[in-house]
């Protein structure tokens, strides 16, 4: 018994997975791409009227879509 509870042990040990927690640098020529119009999720005001919708509908919560303010991450 004490051997099948060892073998899973290693087995759930060896299959669980790894995370690199650096962070992701965006390469000079990446910038170009990052920069474009398309990235900027407030471009379509109505498709964000739409997205807040879904998003109220499903969660039936509203707000909370803004940017915190002083950037600690303690709010």
């Amino acid at each position: 018994m004490k051997t099948g509870a060892l073998l899973f042990a290693i087995a759930a040990l060896g299959l669980t997975g790894c995370a690199s927690l650096q962070p992701v640098r965006v390469q000079p020529w990446q910038r170009a791409a990052l920069a474009d119009p398309i990235m900027n999720p407030g471009r379509d005001p109505l498709g964000k009227q739409m997205a807040e919708h879904i998003s109220f509908s499903r969660e039936a919560a509203s707000g909370g879509g803004g940017v915190g303010g002083s950037g600690c991450g303690c709010n």
